[in-house]
């Protein structure tokens, strides 16, 4: 366990840390991705890669090894693993340490390390504000608020893997994550072929300091609230689960267990105004990865909306031990949980976002 005073190290330099904001568009040609800068478009297939420009994962390449650069031979053993099934899913929501992760450990970095490997994981994600890397710097800060009060907790019992070597030719993962995360991004000659599961969680859900009040899951939280919110009494009801649930489904170790038949409200069904509240409902999960392939997801989940279903269980305020809402689309699939607090009274949140297909990049079966 690091010491008090690195705990508030680390999240004082993860606060400092800024966002690059770059601009890229993308769109749909017929079912299939294509993604549109300064640079030469590039397009997929529908279903497989979600590309973006070389450029963009030449960033997180190049930042890669520049965290690399820094490391000692017995640290790049660590980072440098194999992309194995085992490697990739060594995940978890709790505060398990290296017993259910691999990679390096923050609280052993140097300050020159821990910036280079920040650097990383912000090349890598979404520049919106409460998405992404800031979404991601704030779970860290918000796991220093739980370190102040128990044992176990704080930003630097986090940890990064390189599964495969970072390059713009071949197939790795930048692996990421601790108690609250887990960040897992894939590419592929020079693509990103997939950017997820993605965990996520809080406790608290929010608190002040110097002033500022943090809420990292607020965003997700109203976006469903606001999606449930448009749906009229008989459609509530229409969505409503008869399982109660105690925390999400496809959790770590759930990989690829998804219900063989989709539940609830269909979304087909709804008005044009209801529907872009589903999407919007999508957005804040799938801005975890980098702007152009989140763009080019949101506009795939968008085109499959016709076979896409909502539902929740317990209440619709989501404030409760129990509240759960669940997305689940031919290819998004989206959970959020309230569940009793843990170190502090209230609630806390659970969350987790996956894809039937795009999972660790579509690379292992189970």
């Amino acid at each position: 366990m690091p010491e008090n005073s690195t705990r508030s190290r680390l999240a004082q330099s993860w606060k400092r840390t800024g966002v690059a904001v770059t601009a890229a568009t993308a769109f749909l040609v017929g079912g299939a991705y294509v993604h549109a800068n300064a640079a030469t478009p590039q397009s997929a297939s529908a279903g497989a890669s979600a590309t973006v420009s070389d450029a963009t994962v030449s960033d997180v390449v190049t930042a890669a090894n520049t965290f690399l650069n820094t490391l000692s031979t017995s640290q790049k053993s660590k980072v440098l693993l194999s992309f194995t099934k085992a490697n990739a899913t060594a995940w978890s929501n709790l505060p398990c340490g290296s017993t259910c992760r691999v990679g390096i450990q923050f609280s052993t970095l140097s300050s020159t390390q821990l910036a280079a490997a920040k650097a990383v994981v912000q090349a890598a994600t979404g520049t919106g504000s409460g998405t992404g890397y800031d979404q991601v710097s704030k779970i860290l800060a918000a796991d220093d608020v739980l370190g102040q009060s128990a044992s176990g907790y704080g930003s630097g019992n986090y940890y990064l893997a390189f599964l495969g070597t970072p390059s713009t030719s071949g197939t790795w993962q930048l692996h990421f994550g601790g108690h609250h995360l887990a960040v897992n991004l894939t590419y592929k000659n020079g693509a990103v072929e997939g950017t997820t599961p993605y965990f996520v969680g809080v406790e608290p859900t929010s608190w002040t300091s110097g002033g500022t009040t943090y809420a990292p899951l607020s965003g997700m939280r109203n976006a469903m609230l606001a999606m449930l919110g448009g749906l009229s009494s008989s459609q509530l009801a229409q969505a409503k689960l008869s399982t109660s649930y105690s925390d999400v489904l496809l959790g770590p170790g759930k990989d690829g267990q998804f219900p063989t038949t989709k539940q609830g409200l269909a979304v087909s069904g709804l008005s044009s105004t209801q529907q872009a509240l589903v999407l919007a409902a999508i957005t804040p999960w799938v801005k975890v990865a980098d702007d152009t392939t989140s763009a080019s997801l949101l506009s795939t989940y968008q085109s499959e909306l016709s076979g896409t279903y909502i539902s929740y269980s317990g209440s619709s305020a989501l404030s409760s031990q129990g509240d759960y809402v669940r997305i689940d689309g031919p290819g998004v699939w989206i959970e959020f949980v309230c569940q009793n607090g843990v170190v502090y009274s209230g609630v806390h949140y659970h969350t987790v976002y996956r894809d039937h297909t795009r999972d660790y990049g579509g690379e292992f079966s189970f």
